[in-house]
């Protein structure tokens, strides 16, 4: 599971090679959509609590999803969703994302989730966790918004990249760093040609004291010319 970072502006932090080439194996060690990859359609079922609306949905990139669903509201949320999915898959190169930044790493490798590795530079204090050449852990926080990405499950996919499967996000407030609110994701994935598409996505939130289980199902999807 990977967050766009902003872009580096910092000129202080010398860079570590090291942890250049250790985040470099992470990045391409990540599945993602082929850089030919024109986007898929499919039909689109939402459950949420129990609720369900259907509609379809077409993607061609981050910034072109269109979704069609009877419940305004919902289909509002579901475009975020599947948009913030396009993000993380459509291809992208090192250097154009997070290879953008000086980075560090911090010294010892006794934790858990691997060793830290720090972004330097932009508008939000970033850094990870790196163990096996997989990003487990991501965090960033600016004086707006602060949130912690565990990584749990991931699956190997035929082009043996590891694709995430189920990770946990805390959303923190960056002033006095209290808990706000907590969203857990479990994905599957359909291979269709040779391209890795979403077939489910089961959202547990928590937030003002109410818990939501939201479900999306794609179905009879169909790749793009």
């Amino acid at each position: 599971m990977e967050t766009p970072a902003p872009t580096d502006t910092g000129n202080a932090v010398a860079d570590d090679p090291q942890a250049r080439a250790l985040l470099q194996r992470a990045f391409e060690s990540t599945a993602r959509w082929q850089p030919d990859f024109r986007g898929f359609s499919a039909d689109l079922l939402v459950n949420t609590n129990g609720h369900h609306v259907s509609g379809t949905v077409v993607v061609k990139g981050p910034q072109d999803v269109m979704v069609q669903l009877p419940d305004e509201a919902i289909q509002k949320w579901a475009q975020e969703q599947i948009g913030m999915i396009a993000v993380h898959r459509a291809p992208r190169k090192f250097e154009e994302s997070d290879g953008k930044h000086r980075l560090t790493l911090e010294a010892g490798t006794g934790h858990p989730l691997g060793q830290r590795l720090d972004l330097h530079g932009g508008d939000m204090q970033s850094f990870y966790r790196i163990k096996d050449d997989r990003i487990t852990q991501i965090n960033r926080k600016s004086p707006r918004v602060a949130f912690t990405i565990n990584v749990e499950e991931s699956s190997r996919t035929q082009d043996r990249k590891q694709l995430t499967t189920k990770y946990t996000v805390y959303y923190c407030a960056p002033q006095d760093g209290k808990l706000r609110n907590v969203e857990s994701f479990t994905d599957t994935h359909l291979r269709v040609g040779t391209s890795d598409l979403p077939a489910t996505r089961r959202i547990i939130s928590y937030e003002n004291g109410e818990v939501t289980v939201r479900t999306m199902t794609f179905e009879n999807h169909k790749l793009l010319a």
